[in-house]
């Protein structure tokens, strides 16, 4: 037996499932529920599958796709029967398009499930019984989005633009979104048509090759300001001022043209280096009485009529009188720590992004206020420095990416021992865990209130009040 045959026996063939259902087998099923991110969960003979766009109580027909070793994901094939909150979606491209996950749900169902998802978080992660208050959602949940930011490529020689298809890379090409602000989408088209006229390579992910990475549009909510920023795998922007042009005389509200550069093989949308093509470094817009200048990397809530009602909670829930001091971790570009200065006598910020930290003070500045100031590093380490300082917080406001806070940070909230922590999360499975840390160390969780910031997506952000127990 030769080496080459010696080694093919010893490649390692795929284990074979012995499960009871058969990949592009078809079943019968009922759909008894919803997953975090709005699939539907039925069973068949005991084994669990996973089905996109169907809705608990429908019997469906289903197609296995893939299998793992305690479950699958299954395509709906046939509804046999319907689920009183199922709607009609009325994006046309809803079926590929991978940027919502819930229109067929209706509104009064979008929030149930959502309710749900977080209650089923904070007793089977948190181990928690805490009272979780119904979601706040919109008056009219559509063309929310004042951010879009969606990649470039290229179809049948047409240049293209918009959200992934569902689980790939594959571009869903859009002329509208239901949920983004009208001016977004002008942009979008602008510059898709402008990049074909003007011979624009996109970029090819894959490769590694082509210029047109993303493009990215942020509408302001209040002054309805548009700043656009061209993502390119590359230092020099041909016909700049063609670009320019166009986008100038298409949308006149525009007051910012960035160009933004991004070398790295890498699914973050933006590099480290902005460049200004036209117009201002910022556009503003306002949250209640604070008004915000916000830069091409600013991290702003996309949502801001819900933002005002979020960030109204967790004013609330700080219970200021006027005599407490605050410290807010994770503080970003100041949206929290100015909104809670209006009320508070001294606010503290502390935020590991330098820029986010500049822009924060300018923040501050625009609104002429006095009694907050920011400081770049990490809030586990700043927040113990001013401690012994002898500067101790009454209240403490958490506002952490989705991953939760660091661990570091938790152990640093018990020792400083607030009277009141107000907890902003976009995502109740780590909020569930980190409450569950808090409590164990010395604090009693109140309430969460769950926002529908995100319609029509499985996504819900949440607003918990702890105080503490002694």
């Amino acid at each position: 037996m030769n080496a080459k045959r010696r080694q093919k026996q010893r490649v390692k063939q795929p284990a074979v499932l012995d499960l009871p259902v058969v990949k592009n087998e078809q079943y019968e099923m009922e759909i008894v529920g919803l997953t975090h991110d709005g699939q539907g969960v039925g069973h068949v003979k005991g084994f669990t599958l996973f089905v996109q766009q169907a809705l608990p109580g429908e019997q469906v027909f289903v197609k296995v796709m893939k299998l793992k070793k305690k479950y699958g994901y299954a395509r709906l094939m046939k509804r046999l029967t319907d689920s009183p909150n199922r709607v009609a979606p009325p994006c046309d491209i809803y079926d590929r398009c991978g940027g919502c996950q819930l229109q067929h749900l209706s509104d009064e169902g979008q929030l149930a499930m959502k309710h749900k998802l977080v209650a089923d978080n904070m007793e089977k992660i948190g181990k928690l019984h805490v009272k979780v208050l119904p979601v706040i959602g919109m008056q009219e949940p559509w063309h929310y989005r004042n951010k879009a930011a969606v990649p470039m490529g290229i179809e049948e020689g047409k240049v293209v633009a918009g959200f992934y298809a569902k689980s790939s890379h594959r571009i869903v090409d859009m002329d509208r979104c239901l949920i983004q602000h009208p001016s977004n989408d002008d942009v979008i088209r602008i510059v898709k048509h402008t990049a074909q006229e003007l011979g624009i390579s996109t970029y090819d992910e894959e490769a590694h090759q082509g210029l047109l990475r993303h493009v990215m549009v942020r509408t302001a909510y209040e002054t309805k300001e548009v700043m656009v920023v061209l993502v390119t795998n590359g230092s020099e922007l041909p016909h700049q001022a063609e670009w320019v042009r166009r986008i100038r005389e298409q949308v006149p509200q525009v007051k910012s043209i960035c160009h933004n550069i991004n070398t790295r093989r890498t699914n973050v949308i933006m590099g480290t280096e902005t460049r200004l093509l036209w117009g201002n470094e910022v556009i503003f817009d306002t949250i209640g009485d604070v008004k915000f200048a916000i830069s091409a990397r600013s991290f702003y809530q996309v949502n801001p009529v819900q933002t005002e009602v979020l960030y109204g909670k967790a004013l609330e829930y700080a219970q200021l009188t006027g005599e407490e001091t605050v410290i807010d971790a994770y503080c970003g570009i100041g949206t929290i720590s100015l909104f809670l200065a209006q009320k508070a006598k001294q606010v503290y910020g502390v935020e590991i992004v330098p820029e986010a930290i500049e822009d924060a003070r300018k923040n501050a500045e625009l609104n002429g206020m006095t009694n907050v100031s920011f400081e770049v590093g990490p809030a586990e380490e700043v927040i113990p420095a001013w401690k012994e300082q002898g500067i101790v917080a009454d209240v403490m406001v958490v506002d952490p990416p989705r991953k939760g806070c660091d661990p570091a940070l938790l152990q640093t909230m018990i020792e400083m021992k607030p009277k009141r922590i107000v907890y902003v999360s976009c995502d109740s499975a780590t909020l569930a865990r980190d409450l569950r840390v808090l409590e164990d160390g010395g604090f009693e969780v109140k309430q969460v209130q769950p926002v529908d910031m995100f319609p029509h997506t499985s996504h819900v952000e949440c607003c918990s009040l702890l105080v503490r127990k002694d």
